[in-house]
Order: structure tokens, then sequence, then C-alpha cells
């Protein structure tokens, strides 16, 4: 299996001892407001900054006596966003994809799990106080999911950062596949994609 290459979720769970997994979540949650009175929000999509400078998912390694890749999630969310994590669960329905890590022997779970804007805001508010804030997590962000008049400033600028793994492969597919976006948004972005 090459780097990178999606894998089936049964055939990862199957690949036995031997290999890590790494699971990450995507948050979001509706937000009807618009930015200086004419760019609709449309979504609030967090991402953090990592310890190591570049952009990525809430997350982590999934350790055996989490008893499932959710379970490991979900107590790598409280840890990396506060105890407002605590206040809804990523389920297996929320699985989006898995593909092989950076490393060997390493699988990276994806997750997409919409919030309320209420829990949203509360993730945001809390996630200074959270144990791995200033040490794993130096931060969140909110994905800034306009163009703007210029047709770089906003997504396009947003994207030119530097994230970590499939991140970004990641957080464009999610886009689309949930429909986040603007119809058409993503077409002109894929078009100008760093190679």
């Amino acid at each position: 299996m090459a780097l990178g290459c999606k894998v089936e979720l049964a055939e990862a769970l199957a690949l036995g001892p031997g290999w890590r997994h790494a699971c990450h979540a995507l948050l979001y949650a509706p937000d009807p407001r618009l930015l200086f009175g004419r760019f609709p929000l449309r979504y609030a999509v967090l991402m953090q900054m990592r310890f190591d400078g570049r952009l990525g998912f809430p997350g982590g390694f999934v350790d055996a006596q989490d008893g499932s890749l959710e379970d490991g999630l979900n107590r790598e969310l409280r840890e990396e966003l506060g105890e407002a994590a605590a206040a809804f669960r990523v389920e297996r329905a929320d699985y989006r994809g898995s593909r092989l890590g950076p490393r060997p022997r390493l699988l990276a779970h994806f997750y997409a799990k919409r919030l309320s804007p209420e829990q949203l805001e509360a993730v945001e508010a809390g996630a200074s106080r959270a144990k791995d804030h200033g040490l794993e997590v130096l931060g969140l962000v909110r994905v800034p999911l306009y163009t703007l008049q210029d047709g770089v400033g906003g997504l396009p600028a947003f994207l030119e950062n530097s994230f970590i793994g499939a991140a970004r492969e990641q957080l464009l597919e999610a886009l689309e596949d949930l429909e986040l976006l603007e119809p058409g948004s993503l077409s002109c972005l894929k078009a100008r994609a760093p190679q």
C-alpha cells in the first residue's frame, strides 16, 4: 500500500497488531452571519495550530485501552479542546475515511462532526483551559469559507498555510462532500492548488 492511499475501515482494522491508529475530527456548525455585511460565512469549521507550527484537526493516537477508534478520538478531543468536548460524542456515523499515514505502519482515520453553534462556541471559549493547550495545541482557528473579491483573500490564502499530513486534502474533501461551501467554489480552488 502506498503512503497516503485511502484504505477501507474494515481493511484498516484488520491489519492487526503493530499498526498505530491516529484519529482526527473536523468540527463544524452552521453560521448564518455575514462578514462585513456581504460575505456569507455559512459554516464555522475548526482547525488547530499544532505544536509544530502546522495546521491540523484535533485528535491524536488511539491506544488499545481506548476500546474503539471513537473512544480514543473522544478522549483526545477532551484533552485538546477541554471539557466542552464532553458535551458531544464523535461516533462511527461521523467517520469519513482512512489513509496510510506518513510513518510506517500508521493509519490516519478522519471524522466530521456537526455541532450546534452553541457547542462550537463553547469549544472555542474553553480550549485555552484544555490539558494540552500550549503544549500539543497552540490554538484554534476558524477556516474562512469565503473568497474575497480579490480572489486571494479568505479560503485561497488560508490554503497556502502549512498543513500536517493529508489535513489539507481532508479539509477540501469534507468541504465539498458536506456542501459547506457555495456550489462551484471548490472548482476554482482546485485549479489553483499547489502541486
